[in-house]
């Protein structure tokens, strides 16, 4: 075992337990070799342009879920290294826990869930496990990425409050690895999507005066009250960010310490990589704050409902008539459901591909 991972931490294994039995690679760890199969996949490649809050056309600034992604990943392996967890297997676990978003951000997801209502439902957590295991064929002798098992298990177990696990949770996120990709995840989101909504312009200095979490990291890093909030917000927000990730390491180091195995995380009721409870207070009032300010903003929610729109339209279309899929799409209606097939190919599109594949099946003439 390497010494610098903590007892309780995932190892790493010499081959890595993968449903594919394939040659050994020497020049990767079994991790490293997963994060190179995510990063070369085409649906990470499409995470650039599906929106995270922001449209991805309204600002070449904002963040997009592949930003959003690699800031996780950078996070989650800040946390990983202080936490003496596998640094390999919780960033490619970052790296990974987007692949099965859809475009338009949250909206695309709801759209696809109604339309999936009478045929299991719709979330990205689920999706991205059937990318990783079914949707993506780089490899001729099977489907999927053949990823290892504790990485699925991680993706698997996903959870923030925007996210539903893919696997039962018996009260916690099993391995330290996925909690702590969990945790990066809402830090992330969080402290980007208020970056991005200062740059639009949503939220202003009063209104960030009331947010306690804001509001202390602004007096550490700013001295010039004059200072403009656009110019300062980056240094505001990387004394924020230290902030929270040295709580989180403060308050978790000692729960962890309790565990000598990675079954014993599985086996505990409750998370171990965790805020302290008066940081979690404050940073639930921020998540509230950006949910009042940003997520409801009438121009969020002008593109949101235009997101769902496009979706609903090219849903119908596609259900309608089968012959607009692409036929590697079409030969898998037959053995797995016309609403499965359309569900896939949509939510693998950019928002770009979205809207213009909606101008080519709905907007167009009906022929006479």
């Amino acid at each position: 075992m390497d010494e610098k991972l903590a007892a309780y931490a995932v190892p790493d294994e010499p081959d890595g337990d993968r449903a594919f039995r394939e040659p050994g690679d020497s020049l990767r760890l079994p991790f490293e070799r997963d994060r190179h199969r995510i990063i070369e996949c085409m649906a990470f490649r499409r995470l650039e342009g599906k929106t995270q809050v922001f449209n991805a056309g309204h600002h070449d600034h904002f963040r997009t879920r592949l930003t959003h992604s690699l800031e996780v990943a950078q996070i989650a392996r800040v946390l990983a290294n202080k936490l003496r967890a596998n640094e390999s297997l919780v960033e490619a676990i970052a790296l990974a826990h987007d692949l099965g978003h859809p475009p338009f951000g949250h909206a695309g997801e709801a759209a696809l869930n109604d339309a999936m209502s009478q045929h299991g439902g719709f979330n990205h957590n689920l999706q991205s496990m059937r990318v990783v295991e079914f949707l993506e064929h780089p490899f001729p002798p099977f489907r999927g990425l053949n990823l290892t098992a504790e990485l699925r298990a991680g993706l698997a177990r996903h959870a923030t409050r925007y996210d539903t696990p893919s696997v039962e949770r018996v009260g916690s996120r099993c391995s330290v690895e996925s909690q702590i990709v969990s945790l990066a995840d809402r830090i992330a989101y969080n402290c980007h999507d208020l970056e991005d909504a200062i740059g639009a312009g949503f939220v202003n200095a009063k209104l960030l005066s009331d947010v306690r979490i804001w509001r202390n990291a602004y007096d550490k890093a700013v001295t010039d009250e004059t200072s403009n909030l656009f110019a300062v917000r980056r240094v505001v927000l990387n004394a924020m960010l230290d902030e929270l990730l040295t709580d989180v390491i403060e308050t978790s180091r000692p729960l962890l310490g309790e565990l000598a195995s990675p079954q014993e995380v599985c086996a505990r009721d409750g998370d171990s990589v965790r805020f302290s409870a008066g940081v979690e207070q404050r940073f639930c009032k921020l998540e509230q704050f950006l949910a009042e300010q940003v997520y409801r903003h009438p121009e969020i929610a002008a593109a949101d409902a235009r997101g769902r729109q496009i979706i609903d339209g090219l849903f119908e279309a596609y259900t309608a008539r089968s012959e607009l899929l692409p036929d590697r799409f079409a030969k898998r209606i037959e053995e797995q459901g016309i609403c499965r097939v359309v569900c896939d190919y949509i939510a693998g599109m950019t928002d770009r591909f979205c809207e213009t594949e909606h101008e080519r099946v709905c907007d167009r003439e009906s022929p006479n």
